[in-house]
């Protein structure tokens, strides 16, 4: 059974820069689609970014492009997202999200992931 743990949550001032990291056990990274996604209070989950399989592909939502990056480490099988230039509008609770598939997309969808992290908590004081 593939269980996904996220790290690196915490509090930042606004301008400030976190890196979230995403492990998993019982399965490696190396065949699998990941994303990031985030949900605030009394919002609806939202994409962040996503890495193709190969990690060759990625994509960021737009509300977080130049300030956000994710990328993957097949060695320590964890996948990473690295937020700068934080703002009020990025707390949340960031979720990643994995599916092993044959081909080198890019998986922005959230109903595409089968497995799914406890999340972990972004908190940007203004």
């Amino acid at each position: 059974q593939v269980q996904l743990v996220e790290s690196g949550g915490g509090l930042v001032q606004a301008g400030g820069r976190l890196r979230l990291s995403c492990s998993a056990s019982g399965g490696t990274f190396l065949g699998a689609a990941v994303g990031w996604f985030r949900q605030a209070p009394e919002k609806a989950r939202e994409f962040v970014a996503a890495i193709s399989q190969s990690a060759g592909k990625t994509s960021v939502a737009d509300s977080v492009k130049g300030r956000f990056t994710i990328s993957k480490d097949h060695a320590r099988n964890t996948v990473y997202l690295e937020m700068s230039n934080l703002s009020p509008h990025d707390a949340a609770d960031y979720y990643c999200a994995a599916n092993w598939i044959y081909s080198d997309l890019v998986l922005t969808s959230a109903a595409d992931y089968l497995y799914w992290g406890q999340g972990t908590q972004v908190a940007v004081s203004s």
